[in-house]
């Protein structure tokens, strides 16, 4: 069984700077593409940033420039550095896991990221 663990979600003012993390315990092997993904108030689960096993980077265009996504195997954590947060960057945040073959997806509980003056 795979667990992921997320944690550095906060309240912060539109400008600020948060760093997401996700520690995900059990075989996560380099076959899984690591994601996080945002839940804005009131709407379905949307992808934010992707990184493939070899780190291929991937981000919806509205947080290109603004976030970076990075894992580092040896540690088993997938981290998501975000500047110039704004107030439309206010959701739940989920670490995902996705086994490049089988499709076979884990979630994690989400961390809570709140972008207000």
């Amino acid at each position: 069984q795979i667990h992921l663990v997320e944690s550095g979600g906060n309240l912060v003012q539109p400008g600020g700077s948060l760093r997401l993390s996700c520690a995900f315990s059990g075989r996560i092997t380099d076959a899984y593409i690591l994601g996080w993904y945002q839940q804005a108030p009131g709407k379905q689960r949307e992808l934010a940033a992707t990184i493939t096993p070899s780190g291929k980077t991937d981000y919806r265009d509205s947080v290109k420039g603004r976030f970076t996504i990075s894992r580092d195997n040896v540690k088993n954590t997938v981290d998501l550095q975000m500047h110039d947060l704004e107030p439309e960057d206010t959701g739940v945040y989920h670490c995902n896991a996705r086994h490049m073959v089988d499709g076979q997806t884990y979630w994690g509980q989400g961390t809570q990221v709140t972008v207000s003056s």
